[in-house]
Formats: C-alpha cells, structure tokens, sequence
C-alpha cells in the first residue's frame, strides 16, 4: 500500500540521522532519565505485563529497549532505514516486531493494540492530525497513548520566541544543504551554540538560578553527543511543524481521544491520551 502522508526525502534524512546517532553505546542510565522525560506521565497501571502495543516512528529503538521487559510484545514502526538500527539494538528481546511502515500504511489489526506512543515523530508527517488518526485506529478502546510534538513556545517569553524564529531562518537555509555540509553545520552548531548554553544553564542552576527560560537549558544535564543529535535533528529537517497545547488536546479529541493530560515538565508538549 502507498503512503499519502509521508515526505521520502525527510524519511530518507532521519534514517541516515539514526545510522549517525545510533546510540548503541551510549550510556544506559543517562538515556533512562531522558527516557522518563517522557514516560514519567505514562499510565502503567492501565496496561499489564501481558499487552500488546506500539512505538511510532521508532527510529534506532532507543525508547523500546526500555518499553520492551515490561510487556508482552511491541511493534517498532519505522518508515527509513533507521529499523535496521533497531533491530540490532533490540536483538536481545524477542518480543519486539519490526514493521517498515508508514502511520497510513501500518499493517497491525485496526483495535488490537493495549497501548501506544510516538515521541518526536508525527510533527514531521505533513498531515499531523491524519497521523493521530491512523495511531488512535490501531488501540483498542480505553488504551492510553502517549504524544510528544513539538509546541510553539507559548509559555515563553516574546524574546524567547524572537530568538526561536531567527533560529528557524537558520534551520530553512541548513536543511536544504547537501548532507555533508549540513550535519558539518549542525556539529558546529551543537560545539558552538548548544554545549555552551547548556553548560552555562548548568552553572546558574547550581547558583541556585532558575533556568526555566534559559537558552537549551533542557541540554545542561545531557552530554555532547545528545547535543550533536538533536542539532542535526532540529536543524537539519526540512518539515517542522509546531503545536499548541490546545492545538494538540483538538487533534487528538478529532482523533478519538479524551482524558488528555499534558506534563508539565520539559519537553513542551509531551501528554498522554485515553481512546474512547
């Protein structure tokens, strides 16, 4: 079946990020805290050790090597090239499956899965909402789901957003380079731009500073390799598109979903939603 909501050269783009920055050998414990980032908000209590779900857009497995020991099976699905990275990262589980495909084209039964997530991935698809709908077709009723997509900065200040949007003309002008040249650029970025200001956000942090609306201060407890990563991920991407928080809660409720609840921790907007 042929996906109509897919962009080949961002698909082709992220599975040569993942082959970059596979994180085969990155350190086990600081990859769980990012790990809980995200599902420190996730419902366990509502799924057993016995259910059946799905990580979308799974890229190198990262989030799955953790997800995995404590269900009884987990569909990776993952349009580039990136699965074949997972499948060696995953090797030692054998209850993961990996499905090379699209939100549109997924081949798992329609009402068959006990829980679901997508982290990151489906503000990269051009039709966000109809992403959210294929994701809410595959879970069985009262599943829970957890969203990560990138939000626009509402709860920042206008300078804040000032600098994002100066950031962003920089973004247009990388991710059409050829790849060479760009991930040169977003390695010289990440030296430049983000070790710096995380580690500066680190220092007022221990000064007893807040650091809420500091410059990437997200990164002040994350090494420079995360640093490279997410330089490439954010400046080299040719599709980015960004949420409210009330944006999102309307794309998931046209989904399907309700009892959305949103963290209130970094990342910005990472929430978690019952099918009805």
């Amino acid at each position: 079946m042929k996906s109509n909501n897919r962009d080949d050269k961002v698909i082709e783009e992220f599975g040569s990020e993942w082959i970059s920055y596979n994180y085969s050998e990155f350190d086990h414990e600081k990859l769980y805290i990012n790990f809980m980032q995200y599902f420190e908000i996730f419902p366990w209590d509502l799924i057993s050790s016995n259910a059946v779900g799905f990580d979308m857009g799974s890229g190198s497995g990262r989030w799955a090597q953790f997800v995995a020991p404590k269900v009884k099976e987990l569909n990776c699905i993952e349009p580039s090239q990136a699965i074949d990275i997972a499948r060696r990262n995953l090797d030692k589980f054998d209850n993961v499956n990996f499905l090379q495909e699209t939100t549109d084209t997924c081949s798992l039964e329609t009402n068959s899965q006990d829980f679901g997530y997508s982290l990151g991935v489906l503000h990269h698809i051009p039709d966000t909402q109809s992403a959210l709908r294929d994701c809410a077709t595959l879970l069985k009723t009262g599943a829970p789901f957890l969203l990560y997509l990138s939000y626009n900065f509402e709860n920042k200040p206008l300078w804040f957003k000032l600098l994002w949007k100066l950031s962003n003309c920089l973004r247009l002008m990388i991710s059409k380079l050829p790849s060479s040249i760009k991930k040169l650029s977003c390695n010289l970025i990440a030296i430049s731009v983000y070790y710096p200001l995380s580690r500066i956000a680190l220092s007022l942090e221990m000064i007893g500073a807040n650091v809420e609306n500091f410059p990437l201060s997200d990164y002040r407890h994350k090494p420079f390799y995360q640093c490279k990563n997410d330089a490439l991920d954010r400046f080299g991407t040719r599709l980015e598109q960004r949420f409210s928080r009330t944006e999102i809660t309307t794309m998931l409720e046209n989904a399907g979903f309700h009892q959305i609840q949103f963290s209130h921790k970094t990342p910005f907007w990472c929430c978690v939603a019952i099918k009805k």
